[in-house]
């Protein structure tokens, strides 16, 4: 994909999440790849989408921080979610897209960006389309799933982006 396609994805997609925001949202998704997989998280949690760009690193970081973005005066740390899920590190290509999240903490709201493989859409999942959270052994990334929601095509892992996910970052001089 071209970076002028990409970003007229980001621009449609963007204009997705104002009509979102504006009507009766009930359980929609921004949905976006990630290992050839798809995930969603809330829509009411994303602030914008922006086309990958490069970040201030912070020395010493944990190994998911990939360094800090200004947005409009707000410093805000940008996380890799491949890393935080021990997914493989990829190269960021023209797809690879940045999405700012507002999420509230036992501290205040934290503004942040997520680094994703491609953005998709915006889905709404009724209750009946969503699937609760299997149930797994092993605790790693299974706190973070919500649920997982059809679609015609296939199955949306439908994240529940916590506290937890950013707790190396919340504990930094570096949040908001």
């Amino acid at each position: 994909m071209t970076q002028e396609k990409t970003a007229a994805v980001i621009e449609q997609v963007n204009d997705q999440l104002e009509t979102g925001r504006s009507e009766d949202v009930g359980e929609q998704y921004l949905t976006f790849f990630m290992n050839k997989e798809e995930f969603g998280i809330d829509i009411l949690s994303v602030q914008e989408i922006r086309g990958w760009e490069p970040v201030t690193a912070i020395p010493n970081s944990p190994e998911q921080v990939l360094g800090v973005m200004n947005l409009r005066g707000t410093v805000a740390p940008v996380i890799d979610l491949r890393m935080c899920f021990g997914l493989e590190r990829i190269a960021y290509s023209d797809e690879t897209v940045v999405i700012i999240l507002t999420m509230s903490t036992d501290t205040g709201l934290k503004i942040m960006g997520i680094v994703v493989d491609a953005v998709s859409d915006v889905h709404k999942f009724d209750a009946a389309s969503i699937q609760p959270s299997p149930q797994f052994s092993h605790e790693g990334q299974a706190h973070y799933i919500k649920g997982l929601g059809s679609t015609d095509e296939q199955m949306v892992i439908l994240l529940d982006l916590t506290e937890q996910l950013i707790a190396p970052i919340i504990a930094s001089p570096i949040t908001t």
